[in-house]
């Protein structure tokens, strides 16, 4: 693996030195700008419990705990979990927040636990992806929604190269997306796209 593959593999997974700087990039820039666009007009009942899957350096979580009851986090990455808690400390300390590491694949959370479930620049590395989506669909109670937010709708040539850089990486389409929730039994799909690219999907259980 050359360097730059190791380096930007660390978007997927951060681990080590490489790591570090990487969960701090994903709180700021970029990243922050495409999450405030997606939960800009969301509506969310302050009763709520969310899930973030991915939670990366645990930006998302302290803006969802403003509009939440509870949120919770999950990411497969032990150095993203530990950012992640330091970052919303005081609400663990409150018990409105539990940050832990799992991955979706085998989500460490009861069925129906959560109104929201979000997955912000992280599908993209998810395996067998239909069956994460059933996964996800589970731990949803009834009527809530999972919200999908990419900084690419698929159909960008610069973007879609970063496959051959960062291993396990896909980069989907809005209709590739739509087509494997349905497959997992979402129903009530919505996309929107704005000129960036950024994409949001929407769906119900």
């Amino acid at each position: 693996m050359g360097l730059k593959s190791k380096f930007w593999g660390n978007t997927r997974k951060p681990k080590g030195i490489f790591g570090v700087y990487m969960v701090n990039r994903m709180n700021r820039g970029r990243h922050e700008i495409l999450a405030e666009w997606a939960l800009e007009d969301l509506e969310i009942d302050s009763s709520s419990s969310a899930l973030d899957i991915g939670c990366g350096g645990g930006a998302n979580i302290a803006r969802l705990l403003k509009r939440c009851r509870k949120v919770c986090g999950v990411d497969y990455s032990s150095l993203s979990v530990a950012k992640s808690a330091r970052l919303n400390a005081k609400a663990i300390r409150e018990k409105r927040c539990e940050v832990v590491e799992g991955n979706a694949a085998a989500l460490p959370f009861d069925d129906e636990t959560f109104d929201l479930v979000t997955a912000f620049e992280t599908i993209y590395f998810w395996p067998g992806i239909t069956d994460c989506y059933r996964q996800v669909r589970r731990v949803l109670r009834n009527g809530g929604r999972f919200m999908i937010v990419n900084e690419s709708d698929g159909t960008d040539p610069w973007y879609n190269s970063w496959e051959d850089v960062i291993g396990s990486m896909h980069t989907y389409t809005a209709e590739e997306i739509e087509a494997d929730l349905k497959a997992a039994g979402f129903s009530s799909i919505s996309i929107t796209r704005d000129e960036r690219r950024f994409l949001r999907v929407i769906a119900i259980k």
